[in-house]
C-alpha cells in the first residue's frame, strides 16, 4: 500500500450478484467510516468495466465490499492480482474454496471439524423426490446469505418445489437442530460468539430486514461451547487459506453438549454494516468501526 498520509482507497461495492443490495448498504457504511479515519476514498459499483474502471482510478488499496458470486468467489481477486492493486479480505483461492460449499466441506473434514452429512444433486430430481431422509436443506452450493434456501421438514408431503431460479445443480444436507451461533476472525484472533435469535430460519429476510433477528453478544453459552466455536472457527480461517476478516457460522444442539455443535459455513466477505455481526463482535471485543475497517485497509496486500 502507498506510503502517503492520506492513501487512495476504492470501496468496490454493489456489484452483479443475488446480493447486491447489502452489498451497496456494507460498502456505503464502509466508505463513510473509512473517510472518518482520513482516507481518500471513491466508492465504485463494480460492472462488467471494473478493470477499466480501477486503472482509471489508480487507487493505493482496494477495500472489497462485495458479496455473492464475482466479489466474494475469488473472481473480482483475480482482476485485482493481475492488476497487482493491494486488496482486502481473502485471496482467489480460499475465496473460491469458500463459496464453493462441497469444496470447503472437504477442507473442514481433513482438518476435523464437524459437518452435517451433505450430496450434490440435480435441481429436477430434488423436485422429483426426496433424494435425503428428511428433514433436510437445499441451498445452491455457491451462493452467500441463505440465498435460495429449502427447508424440507420431517412430515413434509413431498419434495420442494424449487423456483426455476435456482442453479441446475443444488446442495441437500441434512438439517442441523439447534442454535445459530457464528464467531468473527481477525486473522489469527476470535473474537468471541454472538447468539443469533429468530422466530424462524436464519433467512436472508432474518439476516438483513429490519428486527429480522436479535444477536446476543456474547452468547449465553457454556464456556467450553464458546472455546471450541473460537477454535472451529480459527481452524476453518486457516483450513480454507483464509485471510484478515471471516465469519464463521455453527448451529449448536445444546441437547448433545459438545457433539451438538456442527460448522455450517465460512464467509469470506461478511456483512459490514456497524449492526452486522462482524463489526458488532469487532465492537464488543473494543474495536469501533471506523477502526475496524482501517484494520482492514491496513491489512490489504497483493499477492493475498
Amino acid at each position: 500500500m502507498s506510503s502517503r498520509t492520506n492513501p487512495k482507497v476504492a470501496v468496490l461495492l454493489g456489484g452483479q450478484s443475488a446480493e447486491r443490495e447489502v452489498s451497496l448498504s456494507s460498502g456505503a457504511e464502509c466508505a463513510e467510516a473509512l473517510r472518518g479515519e482520513g482516507y481518500d476514498v471513491v466508492e465504485l459499483d463494480a460492472g462488467p468495466d471494473v478493470a477499466a474502471r480501477l486503472i482509471e482510478l489508480a487507487p493505493d488499496v482496494v477495500f472489497n465490499a462485495l458479496h455473492g458470486r464475482w466479489g466474494e468467489d475469488g473472481c473480482v481477486q483475480g482482476v485485482l492480482e493481475w492488476l497487482q492493486i493491494p486488496y482486502t479480505h481473502s485471496g482467489v483461492l480460499a475465496s473460491a474454496l469458500a463459496m464453493d460449499k462441497e469444496k470447503s466441506k472437504a477442507a473442514y473434514v481433513a482438518a476435523g471439524l464437524p459437518i452435517v452429512p451433505s450430496i450434490l444433486a440435480s435441481a429436477d430430481d430434488v423436485r422429483a423426490r426426496h433424494v435425503m431422509q428428511p428433514p433436510y436443506v437445499v441451498k445452491p452450493f455457491n451462493e452467500g446469505s441463505s440465498v435460495g434456501i429449502y427447508i424440507v421438514h420431517e412430515d413434509a408431503n413431498g419434495p420442494p418445489q424449487l423456483a426455476d431460479t435456482m442453479p441446475d445443480v443444488v446442495m441437500v444436507e441434512a438439517f442441523a437442530a439447534g442454535r445459530e451461533l457464528t464467531t468473527t476472525v481477525l486473522e489469527d484472533r476470535a473474537l468471541g460468539v454472538t447468539d443469533i435469535i429468530t422466530d424462524g430460519w436464519y433467512d436472508y429476510h432474518a439476516k438483513y430486514a429490519e428486527g429480522g433477528s436479535r444477536h446476543v453478544i456474547p452468547a449465553d453459552i457454556p464456556e467450553e461451547i464458546t472455546a471450541a466455536c473460537n477454535d472451529y472457527a480459527l481452524r476453518a480461517h486457516v483450513a480454507l487459506g483464509c485471510r484478515g476478516l471471516t465469519r464463521t457460522d455453527f448451529r449448536w444442539d445444546e441437547t448433545r453438549g459438545l457433539d451438538g455443535l456442527i460448522l455450517l459455513e465460512t464467509n469470506t466477505q461478511p456483512g459490514m454494516t456497524p449492526t452486522s455481526l462482524a463489526p458488532e463482535q469487532a465492537a464488543h471485543a473494543g474495536m469501533d468501526f471506523g477502526k475496524l475497517c482501517r484494520w482492514i485497509v491496513e491489512d490489504a496486500s497483493c499477492p493475498r
